[in-house]
């Protein structure tokens, strides 16, 4: 053989380990892009559910009286870092055995803290560096935990004094909530039968309400509300922050549902996002204009805070599965979720349940709505399975809750004097008040 025509096969043979490598280069660089895009979605949706917090703080602080505003600040302030530290500690690592698990599906064997990559984690060989950056998935987690505590602070305000109530939130935060959440999100039984839930209308919404209801029967309604067979309403301080709170919350919204996409490295997951956004959106306006329309048609007129908690309860409403419905569903889902609120909150008077700011109405009875609403929608759910995981962790919220609202009542007591109650929170147990210009005294 000639060496002119020896020269291309050498050629070929030479380019073949390069054409390898670049082969190589181009999966590691794909792989490089998944796990970029899947923690900045992370990130994003995760700092979007952070604004949240900021959402329950504005809708709390219009909702209940000026001398308790600065109370309800303190609170939410406090929630959410104890609920970092504590999901950090416990939390995480009960919510994600990493596989070991000392009862299969039930508890977790791993106790320790969270722990995050190194420091300028770089690829190990032929290994790529996983899903996601942990330390994204953690922020993320944690932000779900944090929103749970936030439902619970609402229901029990004007009358629990703050040491017990954060108190329940360490153990909220730390137990109970990770502790269900690994039934469904941590691989355990309840995913194991086919339970669904997106992104959290009853592992959330409906652990929060279920907390928020223990904590109300132990600790009885506000002095005045109920007096004489009737209701007294109690108006709240401020609407507007009031109304900015519920816009606040709507915007955070589409961090905590299309974030829960889990996935941004392809297009059909970024198509998914999309859907997950738009439905979100329009489930949010449904339960809004249900509960305006429903309001005028029972009062004769509209009634803001209820138009508030519509929209809300659209939100918990579409939670349990924002991706399979089409537009018009999403916003029948939503409608009956604004529907739900207007029926439920009156109902809660007549039982003497006082909820400050409508959170039992919103976040369970409309966890528990958007958790069965899965089955139109998603062929693959189980009605029975639905019901049967919504049995579950509430029964396992409420008597835990319970339990522990009934120690700290026996230990230390869960609620201010008679006294403390009518001069307000902020002085009793602050020794300031958000509006000192508009004080009496």
């Amino acid at each position: 053989m000639k060496l002119t025509k020896l020269l291309p096969a050498a050629a070929a043979l030479t380019a073949l380990p390069a054409m390898g490598f670049a082969q190589e280069a181009g999966v590691d660089a794909a792989s490089d892009t998944i796990f970029i895009f899947n923690s900045l979605l992370f990130l994003i949706g995760g700092f979007l559910v952070f604004w949240m917090a900021a959402g329950f703080a504005m809708l709390e602080a219009g909702l209940v009286r000026t001398k308790n505003v600065a109370m309800q600040l303190t609170k939410n302030v406090a929630l959410f870092s104890l609920a970092a530290i504590f999901y950090y500690l416990i939390g995480y690592n009960l919510m994600y055995p990493l596989g070991t698990w000392s009862v299969d599906g039930v508890l977790s064997g791993v106790w320790g803290v969270g722990v995050l990559e190194a420091v300028g984690v770089a690829r190990d060989g032929a290994d790529d560096y996983g899903y996601a950056a942990t330390a994204s998935d953690f922020f993320f987690q944690l932000m779900f935990c944090a929103t749970t505590a936030s439902i619970v602070s609402g229901t029990l305000a004007e009358r629990i004094k703050l040491w017990p109530f954060l108190a329940f939130t360490v153990v909220l935060t730390a137990v109970i909530y990770p502790l269900q959440a690994s039934w469904k999100w941590g691989g355990g039984f309840l995913d194991a039968a086919g339970f669904l839930d997106f992104a959290g209308s009853t592992v959330v919404h409906s652990v929060g309400g279920w907390a928020a209801l223990a904590g109300l029967l132990v600790l009885g309604p506000r002095i005045g509300k109920y007096k004489d067979g009737r209701v007294n309403p109690i108006p709240g301080s401020n609407l507007t922050l009031a109304t900015l709170g519920t816009f606040i919350l709507w915007l955070g919204w589409f961090g905590f549902n299309g974030a829960s996409q889990l996935a941004m490295g392809t297009v059909g997951d970024v198509a998914d996002v999309s859907r997950i956004f738009a439905n979100t959106n329009t489930a949010a306006a449904g339960g809004a204009i249900a509960a305006m329309i429903m309001t005028q048609l029972l009062y004769k007129k509209v009634d803001l805070t209820m138009v508030l908690n519509g929209a809300l309860a659209g939100l918990v409403s579409i939670t349990a599965e924002p991706l399979t419905p089409t537009l018009g569903a999403a916003t029948i889902i939503g409608a009956i979720g604004g529907i739900l609120v207007v029926i439920t909150v009156p109902l809660l008077d007549k039982l003497k349940l006082d909820d400050v700011v409508g959170a039992i109405p919103v976040h369970l009875v409309c966890g528990i709505w958007g958790t069965i609403a899965v089955v139109f929608t998603n062929g693959d759910a189980s009605l029975g399975t639905q019901l049967y995981s919504i049995v579950v962790v509430g029964i396992f919220t409420f008597v835990v809750s319970l339990v522990v609202w009934f120690i700290l009542k026996a230990l230390v007591g869960i609620r201010v004097s008679e006294e403390d109650e009518i001069n307000g929170l902020d002085k009793a147990e602050l020794g300031m008040e958000a509006y000192p210009e508009f004080s009496k005294g």
